[in-house]
């Protein structure tokens, strides 16, 4: 049961990777050209920080899937299993678009928004592995902060070449 959910969620954060992988282009002229606050973290910082996430994702959304799955079994339910996967899924989901929302459409503003979608699923994620493990919900908690900050960066992007904009049209 454990090996089965571990096996699920890490297929589903290695798509979520690979999806915003094929996304990204942070050597692009796009982003090189975008003016950035001056605490936006160095380059290098964004794969580690996502690496050490993903594998923090699928590890506690794995082991509360396989605890929420035995416990169904044990009550004749599987509701909050699925209901947990659903949750993991949409979030993924959100997690992998930003990409396509901030480096392929080009949206400062789409992407802000976007970062707060998930930001707020991020947080609701780490909330529901609390609910079933409270330890595991702390250390899932660092994701929940991430995006909240990604949002923050995604926010003063969007203000900083806005104004670029309308300086540019004027």
């Amino acid at each position: 049961m454990k090996m089965k959910a571990l096996l699920t969620t890490s297929a589903l954060v290695a798509a979520t990777a690979a999806v915003g992988t094929a996304a990204s282009d942070p050597k692009g002229k796009y982003y090189a050209n975008l003016k950035k606050p001056d605490w936006n973290p160095p380059d290098e910082v964004f794969p580690v920080v996502w690496t050490t996430l993903y594998t923090d994702i699928a590890l506690t959304t794995g082991m509360t899937l396989a605890d929420l799955w035995q416990a169904g079994e044990i009550m004749g339910s599987n509701k909050e299993a699925k209901r947990f996967l659903t949750a993991t899924v949409a979030n993924l989901a959100i997690n992998g678009g930003w990409s396509w929302a901030f480096f392929r459409a080009k949206q400062p503003a789409l992407s802000a928004v976007w970062a707060g979608v998930l930001a707020a699923s991020s947080a609701d994620l780490t909330r529901r592995v609390f609910k079933v493990n409270r330890a595991r919900g702390v250390v899932l908690a660092p994701y929940a902060a991430w995006t909240a900050f990604a949002t923050a960066l995604s926010c003063a992007m969007w203000k900083l070449n806005e104004r670029a904009a309308d300086h540019r049209a004027a």
